[in-house]
């Protein structure tokens, strides 16, 4: 082999190395993006997907005989996020306190494994009208004036459960008997991550909590 082509070969297979060796260290959020830091609900984290390869998802995540597949229009005017539009509503809300990131999970599940800069306030809360007023007066700028909900002020609720099975954000929103959108919640204010957390788990997310 003549020595120029020995050095192009040298070099194609040093390419490929190299190309492979920084993909391996360079798992994307999207183009050109390895991570974002975030100041949310008085947590400071960075979102990155996992970067060390061969990383499995949470044991949590791991069955597929779990509920039932979700509708992607959960019901009319709710919009449906992806991951990306969902860590855009993440950004804003660093910054714009009109939007809420919700776990909508029962607290163990909460405490488990959950998406950081999320709060609490589990579906259960919309099985009584005492609970659903006092949720939604407490986190989602709802207010009572006369016995009757004035929703003006209403935040944009970007909310999640356990994945494309799981019922508990349905529920919140339109399944429990004082459902948001029962109690007139405008379902323009209301964003669905279907995915939830065993979306976020399986592309390697950052999360908060042991998974166990």
């Amino acid at each position: 082999m003549k020595t120029s082509k020995k050095v192009l070969l040298v070099c194609f297979i040093a390419s490929l190395f190299f190309t492979s060796s920084y993909a391996a260290k360079f798992v994307a959020i999207k183009k050109g993006v390895k991570s974002i830091d975030m100041n949310l609900n008085d947590e400071k984290f960075t979102i990155m997907r996992n970067q060390k390869s061969g990383n499995k998802i949470s044991s949590l995540y791991e069955t597929t005989n779990r509920g039932a597949p979700q509708p992607i229009i959960l019901a009319k005017g709710v919009e449906t996020l992806g991951e990306l539009e969902f860590i855009e509503y993440m950004q804003k809300a660093q910054k714009d306190d009109s939007i809420v990131i919700v776990d909508s999970r029962t607290p163990g599940w909460y405490e488990r494994l959950r998406i950081p800069g999320a709060i609490n306030i589990p579906f259960k809360n919309f099985e009584s009208k005492d609970t659903a007023i006092e949720a939604m007066e407490d986190d989602l700028g709802v207010v009572e004036k006369n016995g009757k909900l004035d929703f003006s002020k209403a935040k944009t609720i970007v909310a999640y459960c356990n994945g494309y099975w799981c019922g508990q954000t349905p529920s919140m929103v339109e399944r429990s008997k004082y459902a948001l959108l029962k109690m007139g919640y405008p379902a323009s204010k209301i964003k669905y991550y279907r995915g939830g957390m065993q979306a976020w788990a399986s592309m390697g997310f950052t999360v908060i909590g042991s998974g166990k």
